[in-house]
C-alpha cells in the first residue's frame, strides 16, 4: 500500500473541512459556538455534539474575558490537564491545575467520606474562591454538584463552568443542576463527555485568543 504522509496541520485542516461538510443546521449557535462544537467534533468523531453542548448566555464572552484576564483553568482530571495547550496558556499568562491526585486531597476524601473529585473542588475553592477560575469537569459529576453546592453558598463564583462529565450516575442530573446557576456555563447534555471534551472546549477558547 503507497501511504500519503499529510502534515499535521494538514490533517487538522482536512478534518475541520469535512466537519464543515457534514454538520449540517447550525442556525442555534453563534459563529464562535459554531467553532466550538466543531472542535469538540474533531476531537470525538461525534456528531451528536451539534445538538448535545448547551451554551448559556455570554458564556463564551466570559470564558474568552477570564481567559484574557490570566485566569486560572482547573480541571478535575490529569488526562485534561495534559490535553490544553501550554504555549497558549503561556502567551495568556494563564495556568491549568488539577488537584485530584494530590495527596492532601485524597487525604481530605477519606477523612470527609466524599471523592476525591468533591475534595479537589473545596481545595479549589481555597485557592482561588475570591477569584475568578474556569473548572473543566470531563469526568466526575460529583465535581459538578460540589460547584453547584459552593456557589449557593457563595463561597465561589467561576468565570464559567465547562460540564462535560462521561458516564452514568449522577451524570444527568448534575449537568441539569449545573445550568440553574447564575453562572455561566458551557455544558454537554445527556451522558456523553469526557476529559478530552473537557480540554477540546478549553482549547478552542484558547484557540481564539492565541494564533497557533
Amino acid at each position: 500500500m503507497n501511504i500519503k504522509h499529510i502534515r499535521p496541520d494538514d490533517i487538522e485542516k482536512q478534518s475541520m473541512e469535512i466537519i464543515e461538510s457534514e454538520l449540517g443546521d447550525t442556525s442555534h449557535l453563534t459563529d464562535f459556538e459554531k467553532q466550538i462544537v466543531k472542535r469538540v467534533i474533531h476531537t470525538t468523531a461525534d456528531f451528536d455534539y451539534l445538538q448535545n453542548l448547551e451554551f448559556s448566555k455570554n458564556a463564551v464572552e466570559s470564558g474568552l474575558q477570564a481567559l484574557r484576564n490570566g485566569t486560572p483553568i482547573i480541571t478535575d482530571t490529569n488526562m485534561s490537564l495534559a490535553g490544553i495547550s501550554k504555549p497558549a496558556l503561556k502567551a495568556l499568562g494563564c495556568e491549568v491545575c488539577c488537584f485530584t491526585a494530590d495527596s492532601d486531597v485524597a487525604e481530605a476524601a477519606r477523612s470527609n467520606g466524599t471523592t476525591r473529585a468533591v475534595a479537589a473542588v473545596d481545595k479549589a475553592a481555597r485557592l482561588f474562591g475570591n477569584k475568578n477560575f474556569i473548572y473543566a469537569v470531563g469526568n466526575a459529576p460529583t465535581a459538578l454538584i460540589r460547584l453547584h453546592e459552593l456557589i449557593g453558598q457563595k463561597k465561589i463564583s467561576p468565570a464559567l463552568i465547562i460540564g462535560v462529565p462521561v458516564g452514568f450516575v449522577n451524570v444527568v442530573y448534575s449537568k441539569e443542576l449545573i445550568m440553574t446557576n447564575n453562572i455561566p456555563y458551557i455544558v454537554a447534555k445527556g451522558r456523553k463527555g469526557g476529559s478530552t471534551v473537557a480540554a477540546a472546549i478549553c482549547n478552542a477558547l484558547l484557540y481564539k485568543l492565541y494564533k497557533r
